[in-house]
């Protein structure tokens, strides 16, 4: 009895969901959909990169996000090869994140530029570190007054827990065929030999990101390093300093891409990435759902709901990379 409930209801939210896409497309005069759609030479796309920033696939959880540097190149390629999207807005949120994840969005930021269209820096809550590495690739950065970005730099920790192992009764005995394998093992101290390595490391990273940012920023190196010490700015300190292009939130980034890629300044908007169930049915960006179809229905004055809701005033610690 259970399971046939439980049919009967999808079936029902099933047939209610065709009932209102019929009843809207109904509601609109002949060939007037085609207009909404087409009603510009071009749309701008917007890829969302939200949390900490890896090679590979994204995942989420309850608590966090990763953007995978997979799906980001699949959309950014996505948008090279379709003829509709003229320019790109990067919808920012991250801290930053590992050094070869920035490098491969970096890298196909650069070919989606060499394809001729414009692309477009949105800085939210935060922008630092792999995810400033990536902006700084694009035509423009926009920031809020109160984005938090910067963090040039490049971090690597080891831990050195032989004082709780010693608490706790535990003993490690390693075998290695050579004398650094096992170098950042917890169970023993770094040799002075290895410190050298992994500094080495660690600056090796950094030159490279030092010499994006200044291609990318067209900033002397010199000039740079006197900023990429990985302090963190605000948006308004780091547009005075020239890391950030204008003050703006998303509204205007997508304003500016619109008129960097002659479509004007209140362009049409394409989300690029994973749709959701009403997305799937109606078609469009849930921009265009909201203002096309759910908006007109609900009386009053009514927003459209926040896409980056939050209440940190904090910057996340950047543990992961650059």
């Amino acid at each position: 009895m259970r399971r046939k409930i439980i049919a009967g209801a999808v079936i029902g939210i099933v047939f209610l969901s065709l009932v209102i896409w019929i009843a809207v497309a109904a509601t609109r005069a002949p060939g007037e959909g085609a207009v909404v759609r087409g009603r510009s030479a071009g749309a701008v796309g917007v890829i969302a990169i939200n949390g900490v920033i890896t090679c590979g696939r994204s995942s989420s959880g309850l608590w966090s996000a990763q953007t995978g540097s997979e799906d980001v190149l699949a959309r950014l390629r996505e948008a090279a090869g379709n003829p509709e999207i003229k320019a790109v807005v990067l919808r920012l949120n991250s801290p930053g994140g590992t050094a070869s994840g920035a490098q491969e969005i970096a890298g196909e930021v650069d070919r989606l530029r060499q394809t001729g269209k414009k692309v477009v820096a949105s800085m939210g809550d935060v922008a630092a570190s792999g995810a400033y590495w990536i902006a700084s690739r694009t035509d423009k950065i926009i920031a809020n007054p109160g984005t938090l970005t910067g963090s040039i730099g490049v971090i690597m920790e080891t831990q050195d827990l032989r004082g709780l192992y010693e608490k706790i009764g535990v003993g490690t005995e390693t075998f290695k065929s050579g004398p650094h394998k096992d170098m950042g093992s917890p169970a023993r101290a770094v040799t002075p030999e290895e410190r050298a390595i992994f500094q080495s490391m660690v600056d090796d990273i950094y030159e490279q990101f030092l010499a994006a940012v200044a291609e990318g920023r067209k900033m002397d190196v010199a000039a740079l390093r006197s900023l990429a010490d990985g302090r963190v700015f605000t948006g308004r300190q780091a547009f005075r300093a020239g890391l950030v292009d204008e003050l703006g939130n998303y509204r205007a980034a997508v304003g500016i891409a619109g008129d960097l890629a002659g479509l004007g300044s209140d362009p049409r908007v394409v989300e690029l990435g994973p749709k959701g169930l009403w997305q799937e049915l109606l078609g469009g960006s849930r921009e265009s759902v909201w203002k096309e179809f759910l908006k007109p229905a609900l009386p009053g004055r009514v927003e459209e709901p926040a896409r980056y809701p939050a209440l940190w005033l904090l910057c996340p610690a950047d543990y992961l990379g650059e």
